[in-house]
């Protein structure tokens, strides 16, 4: 429909084998479901998609990104086990934890992690990892206590590359602060966050 008519119009072959179709849609009213537009033509229309690593649905979720890690985690949880059944130290235990198990958690996860705030049932089974990673020796006490403090970190430290940065992609989304009159805290960067729904 419009999806060949632009392809069309920018000179582009739409490959309808490799395309996918993923359709938001919002509840309607009083809770009845909103009746999607019909499927185009020759693109297969899917409930979910893997996006850049991260699993998008269509109710705007974080359930199935959840699942999917959960699932890749239990398998570097399993590769720890055999390495520390061939005896590999500790230290080297909680470098290889952090580097499989913790990145995997933190990968993308300003973009998605806003999404699992909202369901404590996820927050719950991501804290659940890292609690299991600690029990069997695989984290120390510095490490994360939980995902909130998880995400957390990783949120200040793009924020924090982002105000160092004058040249950063996402620098022109933080405006300067306004001066004021009045004399407060410092603060420890000169942006003023915009609200965003």
């Amino acid at each position: 429909m419009h999806v060949y008519d632009w392809a069309a119009a920018n000179n582009l072959t739409l490959y309808c084998a490799k395309s996918k179709e993923l359709v938001f849609s919002e509840r309607g009213v009083r809770g009845r479901p909103v009746q999607p537009p019909p499927p185009s033509r020759g693109i297969e229309r899917v409930k979910s998609l893997r996006i850049l690593g991260v699993m998008v649905n269509d109710r705007m979720t974080s359930a199935d990104h959840v699942s999917h890690l959960l699932t890749a985690c239990s398998r570097q949880l399993y590769a720890l086990r055999v390495l520390r059944a061939h005896g590999t130290p500790r230290e080297s235990l909680c470098d290889i934890a952090r580097a499989t198990v913790i990145s995997r958690l933190t990968y993308c996860s300003p973009a998605w992690s806003g999404f699992c705030s909202c369901s404590a049932a996820d927050r719950e089974r991501l804290n659940a990892v890292l609690r299991r990673c600690r029990r069997l020796g695989y984290l120390d006490d510095t490490d994360a206590v939980s995902v909130d403090e998880l995400f957390q970190s990783v949120d200040d430290k793009l924020f924090e590359k982002i105000v160092l940065n004058s040249a950063h992609v996402l620098q022109p989304l933080i405006p300067d602060r306004l001066p004021s009159s009045y004399d407060l805290r410092r603060r420890t960067h000169d942006k003023l966050l915009l609200n965003k729904t």
